[in-house]
């Protein structure tokens, strides 16, 4: 039996953005442990049901689409040492990628409101997208 490979598309929909005092790609760090500021996780309305068992304390993976990234990068420089060797994009953590998907571990700070949650050091831009939130599970 052949292997046969498929090249689908697919559909993502935000469910919500971050805000964040974060407003320049020049001022993000690359990290969360480096100094990024708190945020809040802003939901649309017709998601707002799908955190109502979210409390502060609880840890979660929030899943971001960078959607400032050039999804044409598949070699790159770790930690922008330019001028050491490019390595494949899939062995760093570049936002710049084919598939630009953020993955942070933040903690609940605190629940605003059933649509908005203050959430702890993120490493996102200000109106970046949401595509899914996750519990975290060490």
């Amino acid at each position: 039996m052949e292997n046969q490979q498929t090249v689908a598309t697919f559909g993502i929909k935000p469910i919500g953005f971050i805000n964040s005092q974060l407003t320049n790609l020049e001022d993000c760090p690359h990290q969360e442990s480096e100094n990024a500021p708190e945020a809040y996780l802003e939901l649309h309305p017709s998601f707002a049901e799908g955190i109502k068992d979210i409390a502060a304390g609880n840890k979660l993976v929030i899943l971001t689409w960078f959607h400032l990234a050039d999804r044409e990068v598949l070699k790159c420089y770790r930690r922008n040492e330019i001028g050491s060797k490019e390595f494949g994009v899939f062995s760093t953590r570049s936002p710049n990628r084919p598939n630009p998907i953020g993955l942070h571990v933040v903690t609940v700070l605190e629940i605003i409101d059933k649509q908005r949650i203050k959430i702890s050091a993120m490493e996102a831009l200000n109106g970046t997208p949401v595509i899914d939130i996750k519990p975290y599970i060490n």
